[in-house]
């Protein structure tokens, strides 16, 4: 995923997360904030040291992203997001973390209503 679709600086992800405007399912925590004129979405992930040692939080943010890249064009593009993994999200597999990350974006309203797995 490109820069330009990333939160990175801190003060970004306060902003967000501050809004307390979240919901969650038993792998990820999603907290969204409305950003209209926005030309696309961004994104900030966060996985916490309670997700093993460095290498398998990389491994868990590699899965979010690439479900991210794959889900892209059914994304609004208003809105600032953060994904948060949970402990259970170690050692997920891809398909898992489409799935879980699909059903927590259709409950925080980011994704197309039409979304369907057979569209991919």
């Amino acid at each position: 995923m490109r820069k330009s679709y990333r939160i990175k600086k801190e003060s970004e992800f306060q902003a967000v997360f501050n809004l307390k405007n979240s919901v969650a399912n038993r792998m990820f925590v999603v907290y969204t904030m409305e950003k209209p004129g926005q030309p696309h979405f961004r994104v900030g992930i966060s996985v916490g040291k309670k997700i093993g040692n460095a290498v398998h939080r990389n491994w868990v943010k590699r899965r979010i992203r690439q479900s991210l890249l794959e889900l892209k064009p059914y994304i609004k593009p208003d809105v600032d997001f953060l994904v948060i993994a949970r402990k259970r999200a170690d050692g997920i597999s891809m398909a898992d973390a489409k799935q879980n990350l699909i059903h927590v974006l259709k409950l925080a309203h980011l994704l197309d209503p039409n979304y369907s797995e057979e569209e991919k």
